[in-house]
């Protein structure tokens, strides 16, 4: 019964987004922003180039961001069946947070254009992890697959929920150890509030 919750779940999920897991597949929309950001590391060399580059990017997000904001308007779920929701969730805030916080560090002279690389880098490995956490998500939802009880799945879903939790926090440090290393640098050399008005103060800050 809960597996047939599940599955019934994730098709009332694809239909509300006018797409099948097949079709709009979180996965490929994380795997896509992966790519792309190593384009950017590969292939940029100074700032100005990494944010020409980096539209690509910005391009695929607004893309995956519908799917993820139909997500989000589905209410009134039993709690296994939202715990499948909340892990797709997780990986479109992990990337939110990517782009909207490196859009930010693309326009802070505080980072070096290899600085920017490195850091492309860390929030690209995060949602390749995820996306793979998710893979394995979508793998024990196929109705073709007898080989698992109700109770593996189950436990495979709340596996990969802790994962995803675990990645989705990883980004939120990481981001915040970026902005403060910034932030140090700001005051060293006297412009702090260009960087407040940047990334926000501590009462209205984003991350």
């Amino acid at each position: 019964m809960r597996k047939t919750i599940i599955l019934f779940v994730l098709l009332l999920i694809s239909g509300i987004v006018k797409g099948q897991w097949v079709v709009s597949d979180p996965t490929n929309l994380a795997q896509s922003i992966v790519n792309s950001s190593n384009q950017i590391v590969h292939t940029s060399t100074t700032s100005a180039n990494m944010l020409n580059n980096f539209q690509e990017t910005m391009k695929i997000y607004k893309q995956g961001k519908q799917y993820y904001d139909a997500l989000k308007a589905v209410k009134n779920l039993v709690r296994n069946a939202r715990k499948v929701q909340q892990c797709i969730l997780m990986v479109g805030e992990i990337s939110d947070i990517y782009v909207t916080s490196y859009r930010r560090m693309l326009a802070d002279e505080n980072f070096s254009p290899q600085e920017l690389a490195a850091i492309a880098v860390g929030y690209t490995k995060i949602i390749e992890e995820s996306a793979n956490s998710l893979r394995e998500l979508q793998d024990i939802v196929n109705p073709t697959d007898l080989s698992l009880t109700d109770k593996d799945r189950l436990d495979v879903v709340d596996a990969v929920y802790v994962i995803l939790r675990k990645h989705r926090n990883l980004a939120r440090y990481y981001t915040r150890k970026y902005i403060s290393v910034s932030m140090l640098r700001a005051r060293e050399r006297g412009n702090s509030e260009q960087v407040m008005f940047l990334y926000g103060s501590e009462e209205d800050k984003y991350w």
